[in-house]
């Protein structure tokens, strides 16, 4: 049987350091401004719900709440009065606790999420026996009576049993107990568990912010890092996916072969598709088919606004979407092909298509856009 330690971790993206590792956060201080306000006014919300895109920083900002939180004691006015309000998340990397969190050994915090089943096969949900453990931890850690916080990664992975058990302890918050849960989609969780939260909500990052986060992940960054930053839009996440997997390349090439439309240039996009193809490559498969969807979003804008999207995500991009993409008409149709060539794309995937003559269909679809 497999160390569970050595599995992959659903709350780590490959590559990159797991967000208890990361102690800076750059580009949120809104975000951690008015939570320290909450802090310092000493009616700290119970629930907390920490949205916005994917890869922005929602999932460190949650571990830095949870560092600071069992680091600092509870305020009480001494002899000279109340504290001085509270400044900053930091905490020093050689602070027991951060020393006890980076080793997975905290006993005032829970981490929550998509666990393995007995096949040792990563769950796609969050089930109820994950949320359920919550109480054995909270039994186990009352004795201290010190601060207690849960991290919920991803929220949105709950399925509705989880939802409920986890909405119980919302409504009736065991004491001195902070509740973090990140969700990508809040949408996608019941009403209730959103209006017993306060929200935090986080913007993609500015570039500076992107190449500062990407370098305390340990990242190489490209010499066109302008091109990573129009295709990650702000997201350390997308950046560093897109990094691992050789993303900024694929996009490169999927220009190319539309930029020889409409005298499509077969040769290329069948190596494309049998890139696809290759055995292990489901990773790599399934970023080209979010590079398509990207490169028809820039499209229609492009038609729509007139002007290409600035910076280039590869080199010629501006000037194959201007020729391709020239008025509003146009940017209709590139946008129609979005939204058809997603839900075929999706559709092929759930039943086993094979992504050589996915990949060729979804360009063909492209060759016939642009010979109209």
């Amino acid at each position: 049987m497999s160390d569970p330690e050595a599995l992959p971790r659903a709350d780590q993206a490959p590559g990159a350091p797991h967000p208890r590792e990361t102690h800076a956060l750059f580009g949120q201080d809104a975000a951690e401004q008015e939570f320290l306000t909450a802090f310092n006014s000493d009616r700290l919300h119970h629930g907390w719900l920490l949205t916005g895109p994917q890869g922005v920083g929602k999932a460190t900002l949650a571990w830095r709440i949870a560092r600071f939180l069992l680091a600092t004691p509870p305020a009480s006015d001494g002899l000279f009065g109340a504290p001085p309000p509270v400044t900053t998340l930091d905490v020093s990397p050689d602070h027991p606790v951060a020393h006890r969190i980076q080793a997975l050994a905290e006993p005032g915090l829970a981490p929550i999420t998509r666990s393995y089943n007995d096949k040792q096969k990563l769950r796609d949900q969050i089930v109820v026996d994950d949320v359920r453990k919550l109480n054995t931890f909270f039994g186990l850690s009352a004795a201290d009576g010190g601060r207690r916080v849960v991290i919920v990664d991803a929220a949105d992975d709950m399925n509705i049993s989880a939802a409920n058990a986890l909405l119980k302890m919302l409504e009736e918050p065991p004491a001195r107990t902070t509740l973090v849960l990140i969700s990508h989609q809040p949408s996608r969780l019941l009403p209730t568990i959103r209006s017993r939260c306060r929200t935090l909500r986080l913007g993609p990052l500015a570039p500076d912010d992107m190449q500062a986060a990407l370098q305390q992940a340990g990242a190489e960054l490209p010499q066109q890092i302008d091109h990573l930053n129009a295709l990650a839009a702000g997201s350390v996440g997308s950046a560093m996916r897109l990094l691992s997997l050789g993303g900024m390349q694929t996009y490169q090439e999927l220009v190319n072969i539309i930029a020889s439309m409409p005298r499509l240039d077969r040769s290329r996009a069948l190596k494309l598709a049998e890139a696809a193809a290759q055995r292990g490559a489901a990773d790599k498969f399934e970023l080209l088919l979010t590079l398509v969807e990207t490169c028809l979003a820039r499209m229609a804008r492009t038609g729509a606004t007139g002007q290409p999207p600035f910076p280039e995500a590869a080199t010629g991009e501006g000037e194959m979407m201007q020729r391709l993409s020239p008025h509003p008409h146009k940017a209709r149709i590139w946008a129609d092909l979005a939204t058809e060539t997603s839900a075929r794309a999706r559709h092929g995937q759930a039943v086993n298509l094979d992504p050589a003559a996915l990949v060729l269909d979804t360009v063909f679809k492209m060759q016939e856009t642009a010979e109209r």
